[in-house]
């Protein structure tokens, strides 16, 4: 029995895992642009965000930006630009590196952003949804701030496409919860959750054959 069935990870209520996550993302923060802003998962940034027009004079939001990586990519000059997170360690290092730039960073939870509904015309979320407590209250959140008509573009890993976890993903999924981040999160459940105003626009292969996937949600009256 994992550690999961067994009650370890669900017997972890909100605030707990949030600190949980706090924590370990200060331990990530230093080192975090060697491991996920390097090499493949560099090149992944860069197939996921090279194509995006970013039109000018909107109001972008990034939903868990941790150190900034996404922003290399888009001229954020031309925009109202908000990058929130939950550790202020990583919100460190993304204002040391976009100290001389307008962007706007806030330390505040994914799960319960303090934005009126309606408020942004591109909402991103990178690697954001499989590190949250709840990725569905996650999601909602993120609908919920974007105007009609918007876009939200996740770049992040999730279960195959209809399929049950793997034994292996089983077995080592409630470890790897513990580092911070979850193997195990099916993009498609999530969707079933909230398909009344997303319709998905794109939804790509990334990286290590499917796991990590871009995916372009517009936000509409059905």
């Amino acid at each position: 029995m994992s550690l999961v069935e067994s009650g370890v990870i669900k017997m972890m209520d909100f605030n707990t895992k949030n600190h949980w996550n706090k924590t370990i993302y200060k331990m990530w923060a230093p080192v975090y642009d060697n491991f996920f802003n390097s090499g493949k998962f560099r090149n992944a940034r860069k197939r996921v965000f090279e194509n995006v027009i970013f039109e000018k004079n909107k109001k972008i939001l990034f939903v868990g930006v941790g150190t900034g990586a996404d922003l290399e990519w888009f001229n954020h000059l031309e925009s109202t630009v908000i990058g929130i997170d939950y550790s202020t360690e990583m919100l460190k290092q993304a204002k040391n590196k976009f100290k001389d730039t307008p962007i706007k960073f806030l330390q505040m939870d994914a799960q319960n952003m303090q934005f009126p509904n309606d408020s942004f015309d591109l909402v991103i979320g990178s690697l954001v949804l499989s590190v949250v407590q709840d990725a569905n209250l996650c999601l909602k959140e993120m609908a919920r701030v974007l105007k009609l008509e918007g876009h939200i573009i996740i770049f992040d890993k999730f279960s195959p496409k209809g399929k049950n976890l793997s034994p292996l993903t089983r077995i080592f999924r409630p470890i790897i919860m513990l580092l911070g981040t979850d193997i195990g999160v099916k993009f498609e459940s999530l969707l079933e959750g909230n398909n009344k105003t997303l319709t998905v626009q794109e939804d790509e292969d990334v990286m290590f054959n499917g796991m990590y996937r871009k995916i372009v949600i517009k936000k509409s009256h059905h």
